[in-house]
């Protein structure tokens, strides 16, 4: 039995712990270097890969890596590419994590409290964690999500708080 890899650095590594077949492990370079490379965040591309899963399957869908490999491997890539963007996050320390989601909210059209507002009572990291997460994880991260957003909370309630009235 081979002994399994372990992905250390995004760029360069694979993501599956056992030798893949060729054509998974193309569509995912293709993916990094195409698409997620433009991804600076794990937690924005946690979110993005989340987003090309079915919710009614568990499948991933990505017209442009099917059309160039096939179906299937863009699939598996996908899941592959979605699992280190977790773990990546995961391993994260608690205050890149509030960078992170600061970052990301940053990249969306939100106003600030519309986005906490979102965050807090929707929970939508709880629907971007891969198929077959073990629980402890997903609750860590939760857990270390909803901290830090209370922390970059606090930091913009602290810089409209003490804004100059005009």
């Amino acid at each position: 039995m081979t002994p399994p890899r372990v992905a250390h650095n995004y760029e360069r590594e694979t993501v599956t712990e056992h030798p893949r077949r060729s054509d998974v492990q193309a569509a995912e370079r293709d993916l990094q270097l195409r698409t997620l490379c433009e991804i600076h965040s794990p937690l924005a591309r946690l979110i993005y890969l989340a987003g090309l899963r079915d919710y009614n399957t568990g499948l991933y869908h990505h017209e442009g890596l099917a059309s160039r490999y096939s179906e299937d491997a863009a699939c598996e890539a996908l899941a592959d590419c979605h699992r280190l963007a977790f773990r990546e996050l995961l391993s994260a320390s608690l205050e890149e994590i509030v960078g992170h989601l600061e970052s990301y909210m940053g990249s969306t059209a939100t106003a600030p409290a519309d986005f906490f507002a979102a965050w807090n009572t929707l929970r939508p990291y709880q629907v971007a964690v891969p198929a077959q997460t073990d629980s402890l994880s997903a609750e860590f991260l939760f857990s270390n999500l909803k901290v830090a957003l209370a922390i970059l909370e606090s930091r913009y309630q602290g810089h409209t708080a003490s804004a100059p009235a005009a």
